[in-house]
């Protein structure tokens, strides 16, 4: 019997065990739904606006913006959050999740410089049951 297997091939590889997919808990499930939702109404105000979605979710390793959004000379770095209230969902926004926009803001800046010497501005959009979106303009700023 011939070897067929020459001395340049690598030898298979085992098959790796698989790993255990754990099912997520349901209420993460519904959050995950619930901030789908919230920032696909978000989208839809931010178009009837007249903004364009430049970008969803967009993440790094130093945090996340939920939309990323341009009007004429202006880019939004948009944070949507939805609670049970509009003042609930406004609290949400904390300094250290607004340093952590900004930072991805940065990182975003980096990926896309032709959008880097238009106005820049970090926004907030509230969500929540029973209300309209609550768009607010210059919610936080860069500055320290």
């Amino acid at each position: 019997m011939a070897n067929t297997e020459r001395a340049t091939d690598k030898p298979a590889k085992a098959a790796k065990p698989e790993k255990a997919v754990k099912a997520a808990a349901p209420e993460r499930v519904a959050a995950f739904r619930t901030g789908l939702s919230a920032e696909a109404r978000a989208a839809a105000l931010l178009i009837a606006k007249g903004y364009c979605i430049l970008a969803k979710r967009f993440r790094t390793p130093q945090g996340e913006i939920d939309l990323i959004a341009r009007k004429r000379g202006l880019v939004a770095f948009v944070e949507v959050k939805a609670r049970a209230s509009l003042d609930d969902a406004a609290y949400a926004v904390t300094p250290r999740q607004q340093q952590r926009i900004i930072d991805a803001a940065q990182a975003w800046l980096m990926a896309h410089p032709d959008h880097a010497e238009l106005e820049l501005r970090f926004d907030a959009i509230l969500v929540a049951p029973r209300s309209l979106p609550r768009h607010l303009m210059a919610a936080f700023d860069a500055s320290p």
